[in-house]
């Protein structure tokens, strides 16, 4: 039996310490957050190889700046998104987003080529335009290399082009492969899709699908995970893994509920019955927003690895 404690607020608390007193307070997903940032933090020091998983629209937000410093402290060692996550990380390398609101007039929005992503405004010039230029651009030095590219060296000579408040560069930089299994639904695939109609260019998705078996099947270490959000990215990591008997340990945050069968809504434990998660493995889902969760659970564990 273990006692519930009180939190105690104070003004010098740092994120670590909110942690373990959220843990310690025995609170309904408080304590999934300790438990999460518990879990994660044997990961690193016990090096497990540890894939990433997240949906584009927290890359939208300041989110991003976490993830990229996931990537930039090498706490992740394979990644694993959509589309979306390259628009908006190469978009918000030259252009910004703004604030908004989710009550804002979406007619009048669409009038002024404002688009609304929750409660992010993203204009026109700051996302299809930019987009569009810059891809072709890149896409132009691609082709005269060769004309057959997997996603993650499209994912790579994209990072190149990007400064360092982005995640592709730090990617690039680390050596971290990003696969991006839906590379078309985006502004990046369509741009893709766009050049090769005077180009010769194609994209290879088996390539992808090699270099993740020798990823998975390479070695004996122990594979962790940390899946935000459903989807595509989710679900790719998660099936790779059941070829490995199931993940070694996961966290699992998301905002979507258990009743209406989606994969976003399943929580982690549901893959055990598909080997995708071994039967003794530690893990967790958190209810929430990441974009709450996750700042203060990485911060935590930064503060953890560098003690």
């Amino acid at each position: 039996m273990i006692p519930v404690r009180d939190i105690t607020p104070h003004k010098n608390m740092s994120a670590d310490e909110i942690v373990r007193q959220m843990y310690d307070a025995g609170g309904f997903t408080a304590k999934k957050v300790g438990e999460g940032v518990n879990i994660l933090e044997e990961m690193v020091k016990e090096g497990y190889k540890i894939s990433l998983s997240f949906p584009a629209c927290i890359v939208a937000t300041g989110t991003r700046g976490v993830i990229k410093e996931m990537v930039k402290q090498g706490i992740v060692d394979v990644i694993m998104t959509t589309c979306g996550t390259l628009d908006h990380d190469m978009a918000r390398n030259w252009k910004d987003y703004y604030h908004g609101s989710f009550l804002m007039d979406d007619i009048e929005l669409h009038r002024r080529g404002v688009n609304r992503l929750g409660n992010v405004l993203v204009p026109n010039e700051s996302y299809g335009v930019i987009i569009e230029q810059k891809m072709q651009e890149i896409l132009e030095d691609m082709v005269k290399e060769k004309d057959e590219w997997g996603t993650r060296e499209i994912c790579q000579q994209i990072g190149k082009h990007l400064g360092e408040d982005s995640i592709l560069y730090w990617a690039w930089k680390n050596n971290v492969p990003v696969y991006v299994p839906g590379i078309t639904d985006g502004a990046v695939g369509s741009q893709i899709w766009m050049f090769s109609q005077s180009h010769k260019f194609k994209i290879d998705l088996l390539k992808d699908e090699k270099e993740l078996a020798d990823i998975f099947f390479s070695d004996e270490e122990k594979m962790g995970a940390l899946i935000i959000g459903g989807g595509i990215s989710k679900h790719h990591l998660i099936w790779w893994n059941q070829f490995r008997g199931g993940l070694d340990s996961a966290v699992y945050i998301t905002s979507s509920p258990e009743w209406d069968g989606s994969l976003s809504g399943a929580r982690i434990r549901e893959g055990i019955s598909w080997g995708k998660l071994k039967e003794k493995a530690k893990y967790v889902t958190i209810e929430g927003d990441a974009t709450v969760l996750l700042p203060l659970m990485i911060a935590s564990l930064i503060e953890r690895i560098e003690k």
